[in-house]
């Protein structure tokens, strides 16, 4: 399946993003729903609950009276937490009950995305954003609150920072509602690519430097490292070198102790969204061996990703982090290699993958060998 996590703050109208999803054919397992189960007249969780909070939570005929229980568990910090220890475990338990009984598009409705950490666990995360005014207005006459009662439950939450550092997709829905045709699509053709275990491929396109290239990179490494069982990640290649032109895909590198290993971590990457693509050897940079890797690439076509599967502390290793570090470094070495690259796009536009185009940059990097030499010579001095 392609899991996708849906969150944004309360009053965001996120529940109308996962409808129009839905109506689509996704999916959805909707957080809020879940929370009304475990808390149902009879269960543990509504025991435990009433146990906490005092028998004034609950209404006449014994079922919970959510507004009493949230002015009680939104006034502090404490009791917020008590009342989270209480449900997350059970709403966990049925979430992943109907996620193994899904499959295709699965769109987790969850508020708490953020604030509990979970963008990882997802193939993509979609934030809903509605400025904190609107949503007070939202929920003070669309819902019935009371206001104070609304502003605490903003404030609980996580900001909008915070939001934007796990979103790879941001819907605003301040005013009209989004249009999510495009991002249906490129679900659908995500979601395909993880089945089949397809990599998104394109032409060798040279950009400009993007300033959100470091928080794309921050998530997807995430998201590697949380499949190949918390091993180290790094950025490499254009991207992650400040104010270079670049192809837009992200290049990462992932340690691993041998190759045998790399080959055991093939179909946990491949589910996580990043299929294999085959064994290859870097091109020798001045050392003896060394120089294996595996390789697999991003299945998503929204965000085209290069993974590098090598040996931490290899030569092959070594040059991937010694190049880029140099690039950082050296102003001028950085503008050469931006003008080759932009020379190089040109002539291979018309190229469906960027192995020509990889091929054609090897004069430059066979001159860098010395030149890196040098800088790594100067910086041990």
């Amino acid at each position: 399946m392609l899991r996708v996590g849906l969150t944004g703050g309360i009053g965001s109208g996120k529940s109308t993003v996962a409808r129009l999803l839905e109506e689509r054919g996704a999916t959805i397992i909707d957080a809020d729903k879940l929370a009304r189960e475990v808390l149902e007249p009879g269960t543990d969780g509504l025991a435990e609950v009433v146990q906490a909070f005092g028998d004034d939570v609950l209404n006449a005929d014994g079922t919970l009276n959510r507004a009493a229980l949230a002015a009680k568990a939104f006034a502090t910090e404490e009791a917020r937490q008590t009342l989270n220890g209480i449900t997350h475990p059970r709403i966990g338990q049925l979430t992943a009950e109907r996620m193994a009984a899904a499959d295709g598009i699965v769109v987790h409705d969850i508020p708490l995305l953020v604030e509990r950490d979970l963008a990882a666990a997802y193939h993509l995360v979609i934030v809903v954003h509605a400025d904190a005014q609107t949503r007070l207005h939202r929920l003070v006459t669309s819902r019935g609150m009371a206001e104070d009662d609304a502003r605490n439950r903003i404030a609980a939450q996580a900001t909008e920072e915070q939001r934007r550092a796990a979103a790879d997709v941001w819907l605003d829905n301040s005013g009209e509602v989004p249009d999510v045709t495009g991002l249906w699509d490129r679900l659908v053709r995500f979601e395909e690519n993880v089945r089949t275990r397809t990599y998104a491929s394109g032409q060798p396109v040279v950009v400009p430097y993007d300033e959100t290239w470091p928080a794309q990179a921050a998530r997807v490494a995430r998201r590697i490292a949380l499949a190949a069982g918390g091993r180290h990640v790094e950025h490499i290649g254009s991207t992650s070198v400040p104010g270079l032109a670049a192809k837009d895909v992200l290049d990462f590198q992932l340690a691993v102790e041998d190759m045998e290993t790399a080959d055991g971590l093939r179909e946990v990457l491949a589910q996580a969204g990043f299929p294999y693509v085959g064994p290859y050897e870097d091109t020798p940079r001045g050392e003896n061996g060394g120089w294996d890797k595996r390789l697999h690439a991003g299945a998503d076509p929204g965000r085209r990703v290069n993974l590098h599967l090598r040996v931490e502390g290899a030569a092959n290793w070594r040059w991937a982090v010694d190049f880029r570090d140099w690039l950082r470094h050296d102003a001028r070495a950085r503008e050469e290699y931006e003008n080759v690259k932009l020379e190089l796009s040109q002539r291979f536009a018309g190229h469906d993958s960027g192995f020509a185009y990889g091929d054609a940059k090897e004069p430059f990097m066979v001159a860098a060998v010395e030149r890196i030499k040098a800088y790594r010579g100067g910086q041990a001095s």
